[in-house]
């Protein structure tokens, strides 16, 4: 197996999960890479006082500075030749190694197409998505830190075994030009889904969002992911009599069912559309299209039936 570069992200979870006593196996399945990964990354990077997240990054950078420094300009030449047929980083990272013995990340790629950009050169044109990404190895989230929140780590089992209906995944998808949300809320064990539009993507609307769409049914936990629209989830919490609960900051996966949900959504209202051009019909539309499809993971029975023989609504 190769050795995988791990992200900051990736790294604050390694560190949290060995203070809490899980071992490689189960911190390599949990943020999905091999377990001799988390091997090397630990012999590697622990210092004297044990495994950091801040210090196993800085380390990683100064390694990769190092031999940035014995990349020559002829290097950089072929680099950019890829660059130049619309090569994505990652591809060209992929077919310099194998084209020509020459190891580079897809993230060093990154940083030398706007630094070129910031001397006046355009290599940053030949990008897909010519706007510069948040870098992932930043230290700072500009969404700031929810108040009061209860880590998914909390979460009763139940919850976590799919055992009971009313445990749900909430979500916002967003509009083209940021213009208008629509609350996503699925219900972990039915698979059912609840839709609603929202105007502005305020914490006030979407925790009223929330209220409403869920006040007819069984609610036990909800689980969020770490958005600022969700701050206001101790008001959602007392009105549901519920316990709101948060993922990992970065971990999309422990919201998996949420995040495939947005995606068959985005069958009908996909990521150009303007939501101020939706109606409360479509919204419907699409909830009850998706509520009675019927789902393998469900031995082919629909959300609404499952829901239906569990409870009434």
């Amino acid at each position: 197996m190769s050795y995988v570069q791990l992200t900051q992200e990736q790294r604050y979870l390694i560190y949290h999960l060995l203070k809490m006593g899980f071992n490689q196996t189960y911190i390599a399945k949990r943020i999905g890479v091999h377990k001799s990964t988390i091997s090397r990354e630990l012999k590697r990077n622990t210092g004297k006082k044990g495994y950091r997240h801040k210090q196993a990054q800085r380390k990683t950078n100064q390694r990769r500075y190092q031999g940035r420094k014995r990349f020559t300009d002829k290097d950089w030449e072929i680099v950019e030749t890829y660059l130049e047929k619309d090569f994505s980083p990652e591809q060209v990272s992929v077919w310099v190694l194998k084209k020509h013995g020459l190891q580079i990340s897809h993230e060093w790629i990154y940083q030398y197409i706007w630094e070129d950009k910031k001397k006046g050169g355009d290599l940053y044109q030949h990008l897909r998505r010519k706007k510069k990404y948040r870098k992932r190895g930043c230290h700072k989230d500009n969404r700031g830190k929810i108040p009061h929140q209860k880590s998914i780590d909390d979460r009763p089992q139940a919850a976590n075994e799919r055992e009971r209906i009313g445990d749900w995944e909430g979500d916002t998808i967003i509009g083209k030009g940021k213009q208008g949300a629509i609350v996503t809320l699925v219900d972990r064990k039915s698979r059912y889904l609840r839709m609603g539009l929202v105007e502005h993507r305020t914490k006030e609307a979407v925790s009223k969002a929330i209220i409403d769409l869920l006040s007819d049914f069984p609610v036990h936990t909800i689980t969020l992911d770490n958005g600022k629209e969700f701050a206001d989830h101790q008001t959602v919490s007392q009105a549901l009599q519920a316990e709101v609960y948060f993922a990992h900051p970065y971990a999309s996966w422990e919201r998996g069912l949420n995040e495939n949900t947005n995606g068959l959504i985005r069958q009908y209202i996909p990521k150009n559309m303007r939501f101020s051009l939706l109606t409360n019909a479509d919204i419907i539309f699409v909830e009850r299209r998706l509520n009675t499809r019927p789902r393998k993971c469900l031995d082919f029975e629909q959300p609404e039936t499952t829901l239906k023989s569990h409870c009434c609504t």
